[in-house]
């Protein structure tokens, strides 16, 4: 039979996913990257040297969640050696749990999912990248740039036939069967596929945040701080903080200020300023020690972050065919979350799964809407939720007169009363909390268990001194609004 030829255009991490997942005997795949390829080097050079002009968000701060870990463990087992040999870390359930839980834990099997693995996302990209490289079909076309679809009409419909790619100053046309779409948050095809009479519709809402993220490495000699329940991320209302353990002793720090905190946005930009926030927030300032670690880069900015979920069906009919969105390209998502990466790996399965599944077109896309919708869509309307709440968190900090109703107050006491100390009461409650994080139980799911649901309303019920004699609480976070302003020399 003939190969089916794929063109996918982008070769970041959705991109890669797609190499990874469509390699084999049966297709050709070619990937047109606008980027210069790899650096033949080593993971500290590729961090400072690598230029990813398609990838703005290359050198901030990633989590890659169970949902990754896992698939590339038991998919490309080959693959998770290569990445652990170049310095990456596996960060078990097991290790992460409080001190409080550490006697009360016992092994499950499901256990093993959840685990994170640790490593910059150059780091990453350079290893699976030089992988998929040697995956039979798989074929890369570096410093060429989309310019625009080929195309037919056929039925009413849009028929993709290929791309338009420029090389050395001349343009070609490079013909395909399909055409997957992994260009990232800032695609084009949109409104390609708008000039050619489709409806490609769009649902929007703002993530409400900028991000600033900052790399470090700990000194020579220097350990990791001891894991003893100071959390390392949370939420202050005019602030969110993370630190992000990477490869090779390597680690970043995050801060998400909200969009209407103007001065304190404008601050963090500045490195000693950006430190001086993180030496304020006790899970930030224990890794920051400037006896244990050192900056290794400046402060990389990120904004523009919207939610974003991009339907090319029409009434449940496909207006295009043999065209595939993947990733950023398909459905942007709070960073905050670290959903990302994860998400555009289980795309580019899903989309292996439905081009095996039949040969059809019409059949091939929507089949691919609707177990795409399927996996990732209880995480979107979740992270838009949630947002929202962040964008009225916010807002509230910054008036001196804001008094909550009784249905905050009620759902405030709920989280930071019930539902937070019982994940460091119960270790089952921190299991199915973990689950949701990493992607493997969907973001309700453990309030449909009412061993889950028992356990966090007997939690709230306790007295508040009672939990914090049990270690039920995490040490604050950090300062107040106020009162960092006031240290940064803000005005509020």
């Amino acid at each position: 039979m003939r190969k089916e030829k794929i063109l996918v255009a982008g070769a970041g991490i959705a991109g890669l996913g797609a190499a990874l997942a469509l390699s084999g005997e049966t297709r050709d795949v070619v990937f047109v990257d606008r980027d210069p390829p790899p650096p033949d080097t080593s993971p500290e050079e590729a961090f400072t040297h690598w230029e990813r002009r398609g990838a703005t968000q290359l050198r901030h701060s990633h989590a890659f969640l169970g949902r990754l870990t896992s698939l590339i463990r038991d998919r490309y087992p080959d693959l998770m050696r290569e990445l652990l040999a170049e310095g990456t870390r596996l960060f078990g359930f097991a290790e992460g749990l409080p001190p409080n839980l550490e006697k009360k834990y016992v092994a499950e099997p499901s256990d093993a999912d959840l685990t994170l693995l640790f490593s910059r996302r150059t780091t990453l990209e350079l290893v699976i990248r030089r992988y998929a490289a040697k995956l039979p079909g798989i074929t890369f076309v570096t410093d060429a740039g989309v310019r625009g679809l080929l195309t037919r009409k056929e039925n009413g419909r849009i028929v993709v036939e290929g791309l338009k790619v420029e090389r050395n100053g001349a343009v070609e046309d490079m013909h395909a069967d399909i055409v997957i779409d992994a260009t990232g948050r800032n695609t084009v095809f949109p409104d390609w596929f708008r000039a050619e009479g489709a409806v490609v519709r769009e649902e929007a809402s703002p993530c409400g945040i900028l991000y600033f993220t900052r790399h470090y490495r700990l000194r020579d000699g220097q350990d990791e701080p001891p894991r003893d329940g100071v959390p390392g991320g949370g939420d202050l209302g005019y602030i969110k903080f993370g630190v992000f353990i990477a490869d090779n002793r390597h680690f970043s720090v995050t801060l998400a200020t909200p969009e209407i905190e103007t001065e304190m946005r404008m601050a963090v930009m500045k490195p000693k300023i950006f430190d001086a926030v993180c030496m304020a927030l006790p899970g930030a300032a224990r890794w920051m020690n400037p006896e244990r670690a050192e900056p290794v880069s400046a402060v990389y900015s990120m904004g523009s972050l919207e939610n974003v979920w991009r339907h090319y069906l029409k009434d449940g009919e496909p207006q295009a065919l043999n065209f595939f969105p993947l990733g950023d390209a398909a459905v942007r998502t709070n960073p905050l979350y670290g959903r990302g990466c994860s998400s555009g790996f289980v795309e580019a399965h899903i989309l292996r799964a439905t081009l095996d599944a039949t040969p059809d077109p019409v059949e091939r896309a929507k089949l691919y809407e609707r177990d795409f919708e399927k996996a990732i869509r209880p995480y979107f309307d979740s992270m838009v939720t949630l947002d929202l709440q962040a964008i009225r968190r916010a807002k509230n900090e910054r008036d001196p007169h804001y008094k909550p109703r009784l249905r905050a107050r009620i759902v405030k006491s709920f989280t930071e009363d019930g539902l937070m100390p019982a994940q460091r009461a119960h270790v089952s409650v921190s299991r199915a909390m973990s689950r949701v994080f990493h992607m493997l139980d969907e973001p309700t799911a453990f309030l449909k268990r009412p061993a889950i649901v028992s356990r966090i309303l007997a939690t709230w019920a306790l007295p508040k001194a009672v939990k914090q004699k049990r270690d039920y609480y995490p040490p604050k976070m950090g300062p107040e609004r106020s009162e960092m302003f006031a240290r940064l020399n803000l005005a509020s």
